[in-house]
């Protein structure tokens, strides 16, 4: 296909003389980076995290699951806010028998004070009448049919000890405790944890925004394949990887021709954090993304990593938009798990760390049968699990989906490979999700 002519009289295939090129593993020329240029594999990860977390908003509860809290989270009560009943029974003053007072204390309900020898029926979580000193179960109490006093069918001198079955105020922290770290992840259990404390709102790191550019003219939204053209696997796939794995709000996904001029507006106008495109990181007649980046006056982070598969896989420092904020560019290949390979590479880790998460610790397990790897680089391996251990998949080639739609995990495969019973790294894969915006 014939490109559109550049901009400013530049050439297809070259680049402005003038774009900044930091990184020295990266080269000077135009075109994508040969393998002795390529960037190790836990090198290009360490480079796409040199990012710092996005701004401090705002959050209700219900949307800011997911998302990484930018401040300590203090209790705004002590928890519980109380003394209150840890079981169903009688809230209970001095030794019984007990005469009963009230119809009963439910949970958000308050009782007048109890005096001494007398009770009243309490509801698990109820307010601890004051004068109380325990809670009588109701299944070790029963009311004498004769008299109507409530007695202790497991009583002994001095029962039911002080302060039995009562959760006393502040038994769970104090107001002003720090209950949680800055850089903690919301999840279910934190939402109702800061619920209890008394938010209302949390102050999150903002989501990173991703728009998905999807390239080339040979790829098909529906139906089956036809006319020398395939089916797209990335538009449906790589949504959810990042909205699952690096927690981003992947917004906008489109397909873009194999043109430079199409190619170049849809980076230059792209207001999102992260622009992630798929396809033209290699040098074939088509593949136009260095001359774009060049175009724009981006700078190259990582253009090419000792990985298999994926390695003509980019990184790139867009220009700011219009508002002064950053944003950056990762170039994926086209074929489908050489892009999954891209981004648990580069894309994962870039939008964990602008959205505040903190680094995993490695998920080491050993191997159940030898993991072959690449002479010289590492390669990134579909594995499924066996009773605690690891083994290798079928169908792992880089344009394949099949061996890693059965996959627990991706090994990372150090080059040589790995024996049977040896030690692996494995890079977890997205479990189902909320479907992510389009």
């Amino acid at each position: 296909m014939t490109a559109a002519p550049m901009s400013g009289g530049t050439g297809v295939g070259t680049f402005r003389a003038g774009v900044r090129r930091d990184n020295p593993a990266v080269p000077s020329s135009g075109r994508p980076a040969s393998r002795a240029h390529a960037v190790d594999w836990g090198r290009a990860r360490c480079l796409a995290r040199e990012v710092s977390p996005l701004a401090v908003v705002g959050r209700p509860l219900d949307e800011a699951l997911g998302q990484v809290i930018a401040r300590p989270l203090a209790a705004l009560t002590d928890l519980p806010p109380f003394d209150s009943s840890a079981m169903d029974g009688w809230a209970v003053a001095g030794a019984g028998p007990w005469r009963l007072r009230g119809r009963g204390v439910p949970a958000g309900a308050q009782s007048p004070p109890l005096g001494h020898g007398t009770a009243v029926p309490i509801a698990t979580g109820a307010r601890l009448p004051s004068g109380a000193g325990a809670v009588l179960r109701r299944e070790h109490g029963e009311v004498d049919s004769r008299n109507g006093m409530l007695l202790d069918r497991t009583a002994g001198p001095g029962s039911p000890a002080p302060g039995r079955d009562i959760r006393p105020r502040g038994q769970e922290c104090r107001a002003g405790d720090i209950l949680l770290p800055a850089g903690t992840t919301v999840t279910p259990a934190v939402l109702g944890l800061a619920a209890a404390a008394g938010y209302d709102r949390l102050a999150v790191h903002r989501r990173p925004v991703v728009e998905l550019l999807v390239l080339g003219d040979e790829l098909l939204e529906s139906g089956l394949p036809r006319d020398s053209r395939v089916r797209d696997a990335l538009g449906p796939l790589l949504p959810h990887w990042l909205s699952g794995q690096g927690g981003a709000d992947v917004t906008g996904r489109r397909l873009v021709s194999d043109e430079f001029r199409p190619l170049y507006e849809a980076l230059r106008d792209s207001t999102a954090d992260v622009v992630v495109t798929t396809g033209s990181t290699a040098a074939g007649p088509v593949d136009f993304l260095h001359d774009a980046l060049a175009e724009l006056g981006a700078r190259l982070l990582v253009d090419s990593v000792a990985v298999r598969p994926g390695h003509p896989m980019l990184l790139a420092e867009l220009p700011p938009r219009a508002d002064g904020g950053p944003r950056r560019l990762v170039g994926l290949p086209g074929n489908p798990l050489a892009a999954v390979a891209g981004a648990v590479t580069l894309a994962v880790p870039l939008l964990r760390r602008l959205g505040g998460h903190a680094d995993a610790e490695p998920l080491r397990t050993t191997c159940a049968a030898a993991l072959p790897g690449h002479p010289k680089d590492t390669r990134l391996l579909p594995v499924r699990r066996i009773a605690g251990e690891v083994a290798p998949l079928p169908f792992d080639g880089p344009a394949m989906l099949r061996g890693l739609a059965v996959a627990d995990g991706l090994a990372v495969v150090p080059p040589g490979g790995v024996a049977a019973g040896g030690d692996v790294e494995v890079l977890p894969v997205p479990v189902p999700g909320p479907c992510p915006a389009r």
